[in-house]
């Protein structure tokens, strides 16, 4: 690993080459922070990717891609005289001083759970901070990733179960309160209300936000749970569709039998 001189070094050239993009490049000259908003959110989703597969080299690629925008914004909020890199830098170590008392003041967490229950006290606390315990939630959060976090907060200030397998009881419930909402709905030859849909979707709304807090209660994060479903069901009908190629057939001339079996064939793959 580098020493602490070569990756301020490294960090050093970073920031000369983004001033010479934003002085010398028409594309990089002509970006705002409107424009570059969609490319962060896609790098971000990039870095995640990598992280779910934990490939090292292409973790530290997208990383250099995140960390692109964090210098380009800053640059830009240079420009304009707002913020600059040092600026980032400084409050980002300010927030982290005051929000770890138990390493720089006299606060006491012996485990991860006293953290997290401390930040949330603290957070309360900060100049600039939340003014509520679910207020610093970005409203942009992917659902799934949004209801686990107001989960986290909420539990951290002791709103949770008592004991963790209690949830099951409230997952049945919505479960049971999901499939009593569709038995009572319009029959499959008659178009669904708008009332009746509604009433589906809250319930169905409710069901996922059971589960979600019963993956967190058992330490599962389910947005990642999720996406290592979704790419074992890629994989799985990518096999189907390479040997149908195979086959000289097309997807949609094969039976449902047919299709299972490969489906099998490919599960007994993995």
């Amino acid at each position: 690993m580098h020493t602490r001189e070569e990756q301020l070094q490294a960090f050093n050239r970073l920031l000369t080459i983004m001033d010479d993009l934003r002085e010398k490049c028409p594309w990089d000259r002509k970006q705002t922070f409107e424009s570059l908003r969609q490319n962060t959110i896609e790098e971000t989703y990039e870095l995640a990717s990598a992280l779910l597969k934990k490939d090292m080299n292409e973790i530290a690629k997208e990383l250099g891609d995140v960390l692109l925008h964090v210098i380009f914004y800053a640059k830009i909020g240079s420009e304009t005289g707002d913020f600059d890199i040092a600026d980032v830098c400084n409050r980002l170590s300010d927030k982290l001083v005051f929000r770890h008392p138990h390493v720089y003041g006299e606060q006491k967490a012996k485990e991860a759970e006293d953290v997290s229950k401390l930040w949330e006290e603290v957070k309360l606390k900060e100049k600039g901070g939340n003014k509520t315990v679910l207020g610093g939630i970005p409203d942009a959060l992917p659902a799934l990733v949004k209801a686990y976090r107001i989960q986290d907060k909420a539990a951290n200030i002791g709103f949770d179960w008592e004991k963790k397998e209690d949830v099951w009881q409230k997952v049945k419930e919505e479960i049971n309160e999901f499939e009593e909402e569709m038995l009572n709905a319009a029959p499959e030859d008659t178009a669904l209300s708008a009332t009746d849909k509604e009433r589906m979707e809250n319930e169905f709304g409710d069901l996922i936000f059971a589960l979600v807090n019963a993956a967190r209660l058992y330490k599962l994060r389910p947005d990642n749970a999720l996406e290592k479903t979704n790419q074992k069901f890629i994989r799985r009908f990518n096999y189907i569709e390479q040997k149908a190629t195979e086959r000289q057939q097309s997807l949609r001339d094969m039976t449902l039998d047919e299709m299972e079996n490969l489906w099998q064939e490919a599960k007994q793959n993995e």
